[in-house]
């Protein structure tokens, strides 16, 4: 799972570019009207990409890698080796609040971020002066999850304090919004393109760590050049990834990231 992280104030101008976007893969690369990227069809030549050759499609990814790197968007992710969760993870003392996959990435990437953007810890009770920005958590609809979700941000764990240290005047995840936005991804581009980063952060990942063979060869090369450019524009990686000093929650987590992570 990957998240964008954007500026509210420039979200308009955002929207306005992805959209110029769009209209340049249309009209100069692939001929015919590109109204939303569904990048697992991008990828595979499937759907309205279909009769677009491999070298061409590469390119369209290229170009979409170039734009959020000029845009100076950041970007935030956590991966979790599923078969691993799928085997270990029912019964777990976390598993009575965190239910499914989705609330286990979803709420991963949440205290991440949180750990992120507040302030430093100053003495044992407060932190030095936070920035006045909150995060509001926007995601893709997840009708099965939005309910849950929802409940788990306005009344965290006990347990998920220790992930982000929280100290004893700070509010839980006092940087997040609490109600989260559920939303359909054919309106809102960074949806789409945080969909477009997940599935390079996946595909890289499975072939890296032995669950995928290439499909063509230099594939994985080829993941390397896009996941370094991903890697480069995200903010939170020590945050989502700790080497050390991990409390239980962050060890709870940690414990399912694929082993190129770690």
């Amino acid at each position: 799972m990957a998240g964008v992280i954007a500026d509210a104030a420039r979200m308009r101008p955002t929207k306005e570019d992805w959209d110029s976007l769009l209209n340049y893969l249309s009209e100069k690369l692939v001929g015919k009207e590109i109204t939303e990227i569904h990048t697992h069809e991008l990828y595979r030549g499937n759907g309205e990409w279909r009769g677009i050759d491999g070298p061409q499609r590469s390119i369209i990814i290229d170009v979409i890698f170039e734009w959020l790197t000029k845009r100076k968007h950041h970007v935030i992710f956590t991966a979790v080796d599923t078969n691993k969760f799928n085997e270990e993870h029912k019964g777990n003392d976390f598993s009575k609040d965190i239910e499914s996959l989705w609330q286990f990435l979803s709420f991963h990437i949440t205290l991440s971020l949180q750990k992120c953007m507040q302030g430093a810890k100053r003495g044992g009770t407060r932190r030095k002066k936070e920035s006045k920005n909150n995060s509001v958590l926007v995601f893709d609809h997840q009708h099965r999850e939005q309910k849950k979700f929802t409940e788990l941000l306005l009344t965290p764990p006990e347990w998920s304090r220790t992930y982000y240290d929280k100290v004893k005047h700070q509010d839980d995840l006092a940087k997040i919004v609490d109600v989260p936005h559920f939303v359909d991804s054919k309106q809102v581009g960074m949806i789409q393109l945080a969909d477009f980063i997940s599935y390079f952060v996946r595909k890289y990942l499975e072939i890296e760590n032995g669950f995928e063979e290439e499909s063509y060869e230099g594939e994985l090369n080829k993941l390397e050049e896009w996941y370094a450019i991903i890697e480069s524009r995200c903010i939170c990686m020590s945050n989502s990834f700790p080497k050390r000093g991990r409390c239980d929650t962050a060890e709870y987590f940690y414990s399912f990231v694929p082993e190129s992570l770690k």
